[in-house]
């Protein structure tokens, strides 16, 4: 099917800006921070609060944001995109109330250390630790350890593969799911078909992939690290249930795809779901594209069914 109408408006809006890829990165993350103003206003919860806990290189912030209702409460771990180098707690505030409401969990936004400053594997020690973290204090967040989930979109979406991966192989609280929205799983090179046929004008670019893993990898060798590229992983077996989501026009949509298909081969359940007409990134547009409204949705659901299967 075409773009979707509603995501071609906001396309034929950035007309004339920038790309990504053209720009020092302090000036492509202001770019990034001023499309906040342009998000429809969130579902309320019912607390939100910031702490800061010890992490691997100092200080580490965090968000959390509380459901209404009575815990002990699921939780969602979450870390944002974009490309390993832009956004932040602000930038997906609006996406972690969404899924706070939606799903009725406790949701912990993870501010990780970002690329060039911090280049890999410094953020994904940071969503390593403070996902243990967030289980050691268990009482104080008001959620059962018994149900944690990580979750992403984009680069948070690797955030949230690698965790999975680390917790399965070096220890770290059991997760019961891993919810992975148009995840970068692999290096832009040799990439796939999708790279090609959505390499221009959609949004993200392949130039603006190779621009995000320049800034994050010291050297291309790293992109052979299943940490980083979780695609490339040799065994995928014993890794917790997945919600896989793919954008029709993402230059990423079949690395995303690719990754699910081998989490089912290697007997993990998996949902994957395309969404047509929709880009990369376009869960910004909750209340403003129906098609990212009905995709909140689906993977709100998804989550509230795994976390029941998981309680006690």
């Amino acid at each position: 099917m075409p773009v979707d109408p509603q995501i071609q408006a906001l396309l034929d809006r950035g007309t004339g800006v920038p790309a990504t890829h053209t720009l020092p990165v302090a000036e492509a993350r202001r770019q990034y921070e001023a499309r906040i103003a342009l998000m429809a206003p969130p579902p309320p919860v019912a607390k939100v609060f910031e702490r800061r806990i010890d992490g691997p290189g100092g200080l580490l912030g965090l968000r959390i944001y509380t459901p209404a209702g009575t815990g002990p409460f699921p939780l969602m771990m979450f870390f944002h995109g974009s490309g390993f180098v832009l956004c932040s707690l602000d930038t997906h505030d609006g996406m972690c109330r969404n899924l706070a409401a939606g799903i009725g969990c406790v949701v912990v936004s993870v501010d990780y250390r970002l690329a060039p400053e911090h280049k890999f594997p410094k953020g994904p020690d940071d969503c390593l630790a403070a996902t243990s973290w967030a289980a050691a204090n268990a009482v104080d967040l008001g959620i059962d350890p018994a149900r944690i989930m990580v979750a992403g979109d984009s680069a948070g979406g690797n955030m949230a593969a690698v965790t999975a991966l680390r917790v399965r192989d070096d220890g770290g609280p059991p997760l019961c799911g891993q919810m992975l929205l148009y995840p970068v799983t692999d290096y832009h090179t040799p990439g796939t078909p999708s790279y090609a046929e959505n390499a221009n004008g959609y949004g993200l670019t392949r130039d603006t992939m190779e621009w995000f893993w320049q800034h994050y990898l010291t050297s291309p060798v790293e992109a052979e690290n299943p940490y980083a590229s979780p695609l490339r992983a040799q065994d995928l077996s014993g890794l917790p249930p997945a919600f896989v989501m793919s954008a029709e026009f993402d230059p990423l949509r079949d690395e995303a795809e690719l990754y699910g298909e081998r989490l089912r081969a290697a007997g993990v359940p998996t949902e994957i779901t395309r969404r047509p007409g929709m880009n990369h990134g376009f869960l910004f547009w909750v209340g403003l594209v129906a098609g990212a409204d009905s995709a909140m949705t689906e993977a709100c659901a998804w989550a509230r069914q795994v976390f029941k299967k998981a309680a006690p």
